[in-house]
């Protein structure tokens, strides 16, 4: 690998993060051809064209004996696009560069073995700790048929999520409320539990940032969502599912979905909550490929218990909000030992105003 192909696999990453192709991955390409790019392009939708076809279309004839880089390899199958193996092929690539091999086990073929087969140098594993990290999302999904889960927490340097009164808003400031947004945007769905609807009654729409607003979940295992509720009442604008058991009340299922909210009745856990993993496998099966918990603390402490959260994004707000303050952003039995508690692996720690953002995967360290 050269500094030259590092360099272009960057810009080629860059890209893929753009757009919203789920259930789709976020892909990246690039063709430079005698050292100078002549074409990009990323996946921006599903059913859209692919990142290869856009570059090489933006490329048209310079892309003969060029190279392509691109975050994950070819596909090779038909789908609701052709293979974009055959494109590369016939736009007479000389070289491609790939990030990371496709780990799809639901489909056949590989694309980088096609593309060596019809004479085309294949160079794979470029930046690929970095291409990996771009479709974690994605390969969670088709590997393990589960939504990739990201949990929100915002709080005190002392741990604190409200006031001794309750008061919550706002604990950070506009610049991480910003970026809460902005991470709103680029995934699938948002969940809460039925206690913060009670308490914050929150709309969870993106209103900060740029993007989408994604569907909205609420885990109300007796069904007490409030029909005046804001969540209940823009129901018709935005995609809005409500998880509950199955013998909470009928009268307040037809009411809610007379709002426009859906209704899922799902398993319940020994706690008598919603069984988190059952509900996971149900939401996947609806093709939502990424979901971030924003509140509250027993939800997210059913994530951590059942390991079922793969990402942590904590904003910590430089104020005190008191022992009498409520605790706890997380409430779940925990480890018996520091050495056995979730962490961040590799965290990233970022000045976002006048708080702090540290996020990152997370590990279970007793596996």
């Amino acid at each position: 690998m050269s500094e030259q192909d590092d360099k272009l696999m960057s810009r080629a990453l860059e890209l893929a993060r753009g757009g919203k192709p789920s259930p789709n991955p976020h892909v990246g390409a690039v063709v430079v051809k005698d050292g100078a790019i002549v074409g990009e392009g990323f996946h921006e939708r599903a059913g859209l064209e692919h990142a290869e076809v856009l570059a090489l279309r933006a490329a048209k004839s310079k892309a003969k004996g060029g190279t392509l880089y691109v975050s994950l390899e070819p596909c090779n199958h038909v789908g609701r696009t052709p293979p974009c193996t055959d494109a590369i092929i016939k736009a007479g690539i000389a070289r491609v560069v790939v990030g990371t091999d496709d780990p799809n086990p639901h489909v056949e073929g590989g694309g980088a073995a096609k593309l060596r087969a019809a004479g085309i140098e294949v160079l794979s594993g470029v930046r690929a700790e970095e291409a990996e990290g771009v479709i974690a999302p994605w390969k969670k999904f088709v590997t393990r048929d589960l939504p990739f889960v990201s949990i929100k927490l915002a709080l005190s340097l002392d741990g604190r999520i409200a006031t001794r009164t309750g008061a919550s808003r706002w604990v950070t400031g506009p610049d991480a409320r910003a970026r809460v947004h902005a991470l709103r945007a680029s995934c699938d769905a948002v969940a809460v539990g039925i206690g913060t609807v009670l308490s914050d009654d929150p709309r969870l729409n993106v209103r900060d940032a740029q993007g989408p607003s994604p569907t909205r979940i609420v885990f109300d295992t007796k069904l007490r969502t409030p029909p005046k509720s804001r969540l209940v009442e823009t129901a018709s604008e935005i995609p809005t599912l409500v998880l509950t058991s199955a013998d909470a009340p009928f009268a307040n299922e037809e009411e809610l979905t007379g709002f426009g909210v859906e209704i899922m009745r799902t398993p319940v856990s020994a706690e008598g909550r919603i069984d988190v993993v059952a509900a996971m496998t149900a939401l996947a099966q609806r093709g939502i490929v990424s979901l971030m918990v924003e509140g509250g603390a027993e939800l997210a402490g059913s994530f951590l218990a059942t390991k079922m959260a793969d990402e942590l994004h904590a904003f910590l707000a430089p104020i005190l909000l008191g022992p009498r303050g409520r605790p706890g952003a997380v409430d779940w039995a925990g480890p018996d030992v520091p050495a056995k508690a979730p962490r961040i692996a590799n965290p990233a720690w970022e000045v976002c105003g006048d708080d702090a953002h540290v996020f990152g995967r997370l590990v279970y360290p007793e596996e």
